[in-house]
């Protein structure tokens, strides 16, 4: 079922160490709405949809975990060469104690990663509405973080992974008409 490409979906190129950005750019690598959390609740809910949904939350999914490996080479590139003081002065020190440069499941406030952020109701009609909204709350997250940077090279990619946030809840929609479709003429799933 997994193939793995040795690339990126998308190139990250980054103007400049800037650990300040790389904070909030965490919030999309450990936070509620970011994309570890997305990946995790689509592969899970489609254990309980009807088959014709299955390959549309298993392929969302899998491309979550692809911007989960986006993310991080942006925080990994903004932050490599930043000193413990860089590090500390953007808000990094608690990091930098617990992980060195090592990148870790948090939010941008250093508040971890829980298996809370993910929702799963057994409903298709209710997982997918969740679906839409965690897609459009990531992609206003996305807007905020272009809104914060003033790094071309890293805003270029931020508005490659809003987009496909876009297309996720645009896809979502879809197949939420399509089992209404079969709720009301009464194909039960």
């Amino acid at each position: 079922m997994w193939i793995y490409e040795k690339k990126l979906q998308y190139p990250v190129r980054v103007g400049k160490c800037n650990p300040a950005l790389a904070k909030y750019l965490i919030e999309q690598y450990g936070g509620a709405d970011g994309e570890l959390a997305a990946a995790l609740r689509y592969l899970n809910q489609r254990y309980t949809l009807p088959n014709k949904v299955i390959g549309l939350l298993t392929d969302i999914g899998t491309e979550e975990f692809a911007h989960l490996e986006i993310i991080a080479t942006m925080v990994y590139k903004l932050t490599k060469d930043a000193t413990p003081e860089q590090l500390k002065e953007a808000g990094l020190g608690d990091h930098y104690a617990n992980h060195g440069q090592g990148i870790f499941y948090h939010n941008a406030s250093g508040v971890p990663w829980t298996a809370a952020y993910i929702a799963a109701k057994g409903d298709p009609i209710a997982d997918l509405y969740e679906d839409i909204a965690a897609e459009e709350k990531a992609r206003a997250t996305y807007q905020n973080l272009i809104n914060l940077s003033d790094d071309p090279d890293i805003n270029d990619t931020l508005r490659f992974l809003r987009e496909r946030e876009i297309i996720h809840a645009q896809r979502f929609r879809e197949a939420v008409e399509l089992l209404k479709e079969d709720r009301d003429q009464k194909k039960v799933f």
